[in-house]
């Protein structure tokens, strides 16, 4: 049960103003773009899970698995259409561990608790009334579709190395799956292969030569049944976490113009369980580790250069279902904005994050269906920050995360800035990088249109709290289960932008002149 509070707590805005406030000049290099997005860079997961999933003696799934979510929540329709549209990818843990009853596979088995199964689990079944009432789903909410797919059909664990899977995969049960998919109109954008099968693999794995083979061939099943290239679904892969020489080798074998997209997964804070998890949120330079993975993935992409470059097609803080504590409030939007930010200026192109719901790690609460701040941020970021990359430089304090794109709707610059520290607020003052020339001093940026501000706050100042504050509003859902008003304040364009202490700003310039976004 959730109060409506109209405002924040006066006590978080008294506690911001005592912060200490450090001046910060940042710097924005808008000559030219330092990487691209996906329009849709945004993205969530729906996850295969059984309500018996449980982690750290708590079972956090209920009914917010694929096959048991009840897709009739007005709550549930809503957040997604608050996206227009929001990128979803199916797919998880078990989807190496599902059927599709449709063609020659007439029984269709429910996830089943088993010791020696996949995670702890028998395999499950998809069948096509499920399928059918999913596309509804997702067409009436205007989804923009990837489907994880099962690439161990076929194959049998290896006798003599434990996890290691071997033989061929078998594409059948796929081509009968997509043949019905075809046959409803259903509109798929994207399909995985597999999932986090590469390298040493989570539950199982395959190697990587027999995993290229395996991608050819269903490249070739995609391009025989989708005769239209206009309506071909990409292919992406391999959908788990990056090892460099398995992912070279696995493109390598596969060659060029087999794989779409390369995928991989990003789970940097460790088990959910970790006591220490709110300090590595709060800690820049542990944050900024994962920017070696980031690096390694683009220099693969840009050594093979699939299509669609590279994509974090699966990530949250921490593994196993989240952390109970951290992973559904304010603070968790530390880690999560700061990591698509910094996925952006290595020109990920999507990043999607585990998961819309369930777990503890759901955008959405997993029985109420009522948004959890991070939520908001990542619907924030859809609104305002467009596809085009640039690049920012400043000398403060680390604490102090900024990340500057073309905005989503011209003209001008979005820019997100991420406060961690506790108990210091900033004073920012833009400037224009002089084109060209890295010794002509930098054009101080002076605007005459009014900012677009959007802050976010805790409700209450601690960063534990479930409820998020916009401009001093809390974002609770209206009594028709509508997502609330998310309004710019406007603020003097000749002020310094203020960013309160363990905080979270976006900002939108109209008038800054950047010629990479004309």
């Amino acid at each position: 049960m959730y109060f409506k509070f109209t405002f924040c707590p006066i006590i978080l805005l008294l506690w911001a103003s005592l912060s200490f406030a450090q001046n910060v000049n940042v710097v924005i290099h808008g000559a030219a773009s330092i990487a691209k997005t996906d329009d849709n860079f945004v993205c969530v997961t729906l996850d295969w899970w059984p309500a018996e999933k449980c982690d750290y003696n708590k079972c956090p799934w209920g009914k917010a698995g694929i096959l048991n979510l009840d897709l009739r929540y007005g709550a549930l329709i809503n957040s997604i259409k608050a996206f227009n549209p929001l990128r979803i990818k199916v797919g998880g843990s078990l989807q190496d561990n599902v059927v599709y009853k449709v063609g020659e596979v007439s029984s269709c088995p429910n996830f089943m608790k088993r010791e020696d199964g996949l995670f702890g689990f028998s395999q499950g079944c998809l069948s096509m009334e499920r399928w059918d009432q999913l596309n509804r789903f997702f067409n009436h909410t205007g989804v923009k579709l990837t489907f994880g797919l099962n690439a161990l059909f076929g194959r049998n664990e290896s006798q003599t190395e434990k996890g290691l899977w071997i033989g061929d995969w078998q594409p059948q049960n796929t081509r009968d799956f997509m043949q019905y998919t075809i046959s409803k109109g259903y509109k798929v954008d994207s399909y995985e292969f597999g999932n986090q099968l590469s390298g040493s693999g989570m539950g199982a794995k395959v190697d990587a030569k027999q995993y290229g083979k395996d991608v050819i061939v269903l490249k070739n099943l995609v391009k025989e049944l989708y005769a239209h290239p206009e309506i071909r679904p990409k292919v992406l892969g391999p959908g788990g976490f990056y090892e460099e020489k398995w992912f070279n080798t696995f493109l390598e074998v596969s060659g060029q113009g087999i794989v779409d997209g390369l995928t991989h997964h990003i789970y940097n804070l460790g088990p959910g369980d970790d006591p220490n998890m709110m300090n590595k949120i709060l800690d820049p330079s542990y944050l900024n580790q994962v920017s070696q993975t980031y690096k390694g993935v683009s220099d693969v992409v840009n050594k093979f250069r699939p299509q669609l470059g590279a994509w974090v097609s699966e990530s949250d803080g921490a593994l196993n279902g989240g952390s109970k504590d951290v992973s559904r409030t304010f603070a968790d939007g530390f880690w999560y904005l700061d990591q698509i930010g910094m996925a952006s200026t290595y020109d990920q192109k999507v990043f999607c994050r585990q998961a819309l719901i369930g777990g503890n790690y759901g955008l959405l609460n997993a029985t109420t269906f009522v948004p959890n701040p991070d939520y908001y941020g990542a619907l924030l970021w859809h609104r305002l920050m467009g596809s085009t990359v640039l690049a920012v430089t400043k000398e403060s304090d680390p604490n102090l995360c900024v990340y500057a794109h073309c905005a989503k709707k011209n003209p001008g610059v979005s820019l997100i800035f991420i406060n961690l520290s506790k108990d210091r607020s900033f004073n920012i003052t833009l400037s224009n990088a002089k084109p060209g020339d890295a010794g002509k001093p930098n054009y101080e940026f002076v605007g005459k249109q009014n900012r677009e501000e959007y802050h976010l706050r805790a409700l209450t100042g601690d960063i534990k709290d479930d409820i998020v504050c916009l401009n001093d509003v809390p974002m609770v859902q209206t009594d028709l289960e509508d997502i609330p008003a998310m309004d710019p304040k406007l603020v003097d364009a000749s002020t310094p932008i203020s960013i309160a202490a363990q905080s979270i700003a976006y900002v939108t310039i109209r008038d800054f002149e950047a010629p990479a976004c004309v």
